[in-house]
């Protein structure tokens, strides 16, 4: 991902030097446990020895793979320089014992799956911070009505706070997506060539993912199977496009025509190099363009899980740039979500002109209800109402002043058994909010996991 959109803890995670770092860790580890369970020459002072010497230079282990083509025989290679240089001449190279027994997945997928383990922990609190602050605004707007809309045309009467509070409850259902995927991801293998453990112990591999915080893989191949990679770039996915989703409302209600809300606009911004009226809303476009790279590659995420046999590296190369772009993407438009939804501005006055804005039309169903009340079948009340709304709709298309809805249906002989009290109770926004109550009592108790990063 380029650098305009890496924000600097996500970028360190997936950093050479972490991965390197990473890669040490393990090494050393190993050769730790190897000593401690006897069960190689390795000595507990050969496994002190490397602990206190070991060490990497990025720049260096660029130099061998150029040479070697392979970035784990660069990287050993340069371990072992720093390891061995200051043992005395002739004495035996403790750098020998590192690596024993082990494969290049064991060390790659090892550390990748601590990788991903500590980006997701990046994640998952950064979402519940983004869910409290729906769930806040949420009921700041409780009682701030607007219409609902269903395909684009205005359906029945709502308040925006339900707006927000959607969005809370959508993306407390992302941070558990995260956390399964976390749980997934969070595994190790040190298990040899074919997952055998034909010339390492099962202790060792427990050993080494007890230090980093992961469980041992119960069957590994030499890899750690895709199809856990593939769970975690489909809880990114959809993360991403519960952000999209979010962002997609917030542009159409931004719309000149529309108005009732907007992105913050800052200081000193500008908003078109031509007009200088212009307020767009860049940043949910910025968030809706990225969430399509995000759902894009977890399509190479599920391609990467059907390997050859045990293993090939079909997968590498495709996920060292699908998985890493996926989760700087999102870190990313995560923030700038958070960003948007603490600050946006929302207009109440401008919710309430679209709100009358159909002259009425928006109460037929409660209107419908009544004449069927009346003693009309459900059929001769739909023939009535409609009759009345289409002739508004004609006069709202025309730009013609015309009779409200409600005049409309005055007209109608059908109408004359509803009384004023009850047309007023009818034509009456919060008539449709009675329940609204329980929407927020739900919500009340809608809490978010705010587990950092180890």
């Amino acid at each position: 991902m380029i650098e305009r959109y890496t924000r600097p803890e996500m970028g360190a995670i997936f950093s050479l030097e972490n991965k390197y770092k990473l890669w040490q860790e393990i090494e050393v580890a190993a050769c730790e446990a190897q000593a401690e369970l006897g069960q190689t020459g390795i000595t507990a002072a050969d496994a002190a020895w490397i602990r206190a010497h070991a060490g990497f230079s990025v720049a260096r282990i660029a130099e061998i793979e150029a040479v070697t083509n392979h970035d784990v025989i660069a990287f050993l290679t340069n371990l072992a320089e720093h390891i061995d240089a200051e043992v005395p001449a002739g004495e035996p190279k403790p750098s020998r014992w590192v690596h024993y027994g082990m494969t290049s997945s064991d060390l790659g997928d090892t550390a990748l799956c601590c990788q991903l383990a500590q980006a997701l922990s990046l994640l998952i609190p950064a979402l519940g911070r983004l869910g409290q602050t729906a769930q806040r605004r949420a009921f700041e707007q409780r009682q701030t009505l607007c219409v609902g809309r269903t395909h684009g045309i205005h359906a029945e009467p709502m308040t925006f706070g339900m707006k927000f509070a959607s969005w809370a409850w959508a993306l407390k259902r992302a941070q558990t997506r995260l956390e399964q995927a976390r749980e997934a991801i969070a595994v190790g293998a040190l298990s040899g060539a074919v997952g055998s453990y034909s010339s390492i112990s099962p202790s060792v591999e427990a050993f080494v993912c007890a230090q980093l915080g992961l469980a041992p893989d119960p069957l590994s191949t030499q890899v750690v199977a895709r199809d856990r990679h593939a769970q975690v770039a489909s809880a990114l996915a959809v993360c991403a496009a519960t952000l999209e989703q979010i962002a997609t409302e917030l542009r159409a209600l931004q719309k000149s025509d529309t108005l009732e809300a907007e992105e913050p606009f800052t200081r000193g911004q500008k908003g078109s190099s031509a007009m200088p009226h212009k307020r767009n809303p860049i940043t949910c476009e910025r968030i809706c363009g990225l969430a399509r790279v995000i759902k894009a590659n977890t399509q190479v995420a599920l391609d990467n899980v059907a390997l050859w046999h045990e293993r090939d590296i079909s997968h590498s190369s495709a996920e060292r740039t699908a998985l890493v772009d996926s989760f700087i993407a999102l870190d990313y438009i995560l923030a700038k979500t958070q960003w948007v939804v603490e600050g946006l501005v929302i207009y109440p006055e401008r919710c309430l002109a679209n709100l009358n804005a159909s002259r009425g039309l928006i109460y037929s169903s409660k209107v419908l209800l009544a004449l069927v009340d009346t003693g009309l079948t459900r059929e001769e009340a739909y023939a009535v109402v409609q009759e009345a709304a289409m002739r508004v709709w004609e006069d709202i298309q025309n730009a013609r002043p015309g009779r409200s809805f409600r005049e409309q249906l005055a007209a109608a002989p059908a109408a004359a058994a509803l009384s004023e009290a009850q047309l007023d109770a009818l034509f009456d926004p919060w008539g449709f909010l009675g329940n609204l109550d329980t929407v927020f009592e739900r919500l009340e108790g809608l809490e978010f996991s705010q587990e950092g990063a180890d």
